[in-house]
């Protein structure tokens, strides 16, 4: 890659006129050898496996496999189809085609990483709720998931993705990140907006701890996911309006590094702390282990 940080991403985008996600494609096509129709249909595949994940949650009574979570999405979505939503129609939406996916996730049906399984309701909450908005078509959308793994690649590089090794804060504040930069370029921002809105959406997650309860990928992840959509819609209207991230996006990133080595063991995916290890959360882990688990 020809870019390590998203400075550099922005840099080559204005040397060669070119917003984030072209610069994204030629840089795969690069790395690949693969044809530009090639990563193109990849990357359409991964979209579509994505609607899926979107629409199954919202048509089906999904539960997961623990019996602990499953139908909020289609709570959230009917709710939204009455057109009183405190936060207005494409917000309510976008949350809960995220819960949507997560709740499939939880369920072990195909969802697509972004960038990781536990923060996969984001993106494709945020793109879906695009798609009516903005009237973006399939294409387009697809072009703004490279816009998000630019972003995401830039994280994963300099920081972490993993909750086991940054704390919630790297899945779904990374996947927020992205969410916010692909929202941007969609809407007709400059590459120097996305990555302001990722900054933005970013820095409101650091110190987000990891505390699955019973360590499954459901509680609080799935809600955290329909919380991070809306915290991605407002960091790109944040920066489509002119909002700068005073912290440049790359120190964001760095900080949301140097936060996770300093987290405790017991708040980065161990289910040793925070929600996991209140009187209900261990409840509800005996309810699914059996007693030969750890007292509250």
């Amino acid at each position: 890659m020809r870019f390590s940080n998203l400075a550099e991403l922005v840099a080559l985008c204005g040397q060669e006129g070119k917003p984030i996600y072209e610069v994204m494609i030629d840089e795969h096509v690069h790395e690949t050898g693969a044809t530009r129709a090639t990563v193109l249909q990849q990357m359409t595949e991964s979209f579509d496996v994505m609607m899926k994940s979107v629409e199954r949650g919202l048509t089906e009574d999904i539960r997961s496999f623990s019996g602990l979570t499953g139908g909020d999405a289609k709570r959230v979505y009917e709710y939204a189809q009455k057109g009183k939503t405190l936060l207005g129609k494409q917000a309510t939406e976008a949350v809960a085609m995220a819960l949507s996916t997560s709740e499939v996730n939880a369920a072990m049906g195909l969802v697509v990483a972004t960038p990781t399984a536990g923060s996969c309701g984001i993106l494709p909450g945020v793109l879906s709720s695009l798609k009516e908005s903005l009237g973006a078509t399939e294409e387009q959308l697809v072009l703004g998931m490279f816009t998000a793994a630019a972003v995401g690649f830039v994280v994963a590089n300099n920081a972490s993705i993993s909750g086991a090794g940054g704390g919630c804060q790297a899945e779904v504040g990374s996947a927020t990140a992205m969410a916010a930069a692909a929202a941007v370029e969609l809407a007709g921002g400059s590459p120097e907006q996305a990555i302001q809105a990722a900054g933005l959406a970013l820095k409101n997650v650091l110190g987000l701890v990891c505390d699955p309860v019973a360590g499954l990928v459901e509680i609080p992840c799935i809600i955290r996911n329909g919380f991070g959509s809306v915290l991605a819609l407002a960091g790109a209207d944040m920066a489509l309006a002119g909002v700068r991230s005073v912290i440049p996006p790359d120190e964001v990133i760095l900080a949301m590094y140097n936060i996770g080595k300093q987290m405790p063991v017991e708040l980065r995916e161990t289910a040793l702390g925070g929600l996991a290890d209140t009187p209900t959360g261990r409840k509800l882990e005996k309810q699914i282990y059996g007693d030969d688990t750890k007292e509250a």
